[in-house]
């Protein structure tokens, strides 16, 4: 089978599953290209080594991956952020269609404004779309403020809806956002629900590096990590005040790892309150990630309080449940059950420093062989139930049953944007 994967974003990016997706299904014996635009995220500056023009390829692990133009943006401007959405899809639109090879299926992954491409694509090509479903929309745009007019809310909702009904197939990562579409009137029986994995051999466990902890400044430290995004969503202020209420804890620190829109705001405001028990570190690649887990004590997660978050299921907590350390989880629903299920940490309510605080001190008070086993927790429900390859089997399978049914009819009456 012929599979174009659709995305803006991919490795050099830190978007390793996508390249976990596309090597994988490559090994299933499928034929494999990228289509996707300049490696800008999360920083909203072009990598270096990459340069603007009509379109450039490389091979990945020996999988074709062909690039084209952008407007490269990860601000806070709606406005900015906007034209780096429609500008990778419009880019796609009118050069996929010359620059990707012939393919049996295309296969989406979100942002929403990526599907677009992937419809012209579709109806020029004669071949059907899958879509990946990461984030829901609009409701990922409210809930991180990126865009409050409602009449501009329900306007990417009809979309939305428009383009579910022309997929042939929608993959979804949670139980929640499969309820989430069911309510929305999109039929069953086209959605699949698969979760996300983690590449268990890549993610695992490791010994701390003594050389590592001492260049971070771990040394005697109860170290809490947090690793990813800093934007709206994450919602990491509450680690700022959660460290004041822990300051009668010398040895506890918050070390937090990557980049994002909010994260110069909250280095400064930690550093106007005085809080020496929190500290900022830049984005690292991801093949440094295992290594540095490894100087955890303990992986936190935190979304905001918000029904979105609530049924988001994020890849970072299999990364985290991989590498066998307890997870303090700053959230609700379908998240907080998956680290409850495999009995890998403890939860808490998210936006509530009080709460964070008292889980922080909990864990601390635990011995290191109680620690140590929620660890060896995460690790075997990582591996039992979160493997790529069983996962990613799954996708297959979905690509191939869509390749045998086609194109799927447009709905009566309705055959354009």
């Amino acid at each position: 089978m012929r599979i174009l994967l659709l995305t803006q974003w991919f490795p050099p990016e830190p978007q390793q599953f996508l390249l976990d997706l596309a090597t994988s299904l490559h090994k299933r014996g499928h034929e494999v290209t990228v289509l996707t635009g300049l490696p800008n995220y999360p920083t909203g500056v072009i990598f270096p080594g990459y340069r603007i023009k009509l379109y450039q390829e490389e091979v990945l692990e020996g999988i074709r991956v062909i690039r084209v133009p952008l407007f490269a943006d990860h601000s806070r401007s709606a406005v900015r952020r906007t034209a780096n959405f429609f500008s990778f899809a419009l880019a796609a639109a009118l050069l996929g269609p010359f620059l990707a090879p012939r393919v049996d299926v295309i296969h989406v992954i979100p942002p929403l404004t990526t599907g677009l491409a992937a419809w012209i694509i579709s109806r020029l090509r004669g071949i059907p779309f899958t879509y990946e479903v990461q984030d829901l929309w609009p409701e990922t745009l409210a809930a991180t403020g990126m865009v409050r007019n409602r009449g501009v809310l329900k306007m990417v909702g009809c979309f939305a809806l428009w383009f579910y009904g022309r997929a042939a197939c929608i993959r979804v990562i949670s139980p929640g956002f499969r309820r989430n579409l069911i309510g929305k009137g999109v039929p069953a029986e086209k959605i699949r629900f698969i979760s996300n994995w983690v590449d268990t051999d890549f993610y695992r466990p490791l010994p701390p590096s003594e050389e590592l902890r001492g260049h971070f400044g771990f040394e005697h430290r109860f170290v809490v990590i947090y690793a990813g995004t800093i934007g709206p969503a994450q919602g990491l202020g509450c680690i700022l005040h959660t460290a004041a209420l822990l300051q009668d804890i010398p040895d506890v620190l918050f070390a937090v790892f990557g980049a994002g829109i909010e994260r110069d705001a909250l280095s400064k405001q930690s550093t106007e309150r005085g809080l020496t028990n929190v500290r900022f570190y830049p984005f690292h690649q991801t093949e440094q990630m295992p290594k540095i887990f490894a100087l955890a004590d303990v992986l936190m997660i935190h979304l905001n309080e918000d029904p979105l978050f609530s049924i988001t299921i994020p890849h970072k907590i299999f990364a985290y449940m991989a590498c066998a350390k307890p997870i303090l989880a700053a959230v609700r629903g379908d998240v907080a059950d998956v680290v409850s299920d495999a009995r890998a940490g403890v939860s808490c309510p998210p936006a509530n420093p009080s709460s964070m605080a008292e889980a922080v001190r909990h864990l601390r008070d635990l011995s290191e062989p109680e620690r140590a086993k929620m660890g060896a927790n995460g690790r075997r429900a990582a591996t039992e139930l979160y493997g790529r390859n069983a996962l990613i089997a799954r996708i297959s399978e979905m690509l191939e049953g869509v390749t045998r049914s086609g194109l799927p009819r447009e709905p009566a009456g309705d055959r354009t944007l």
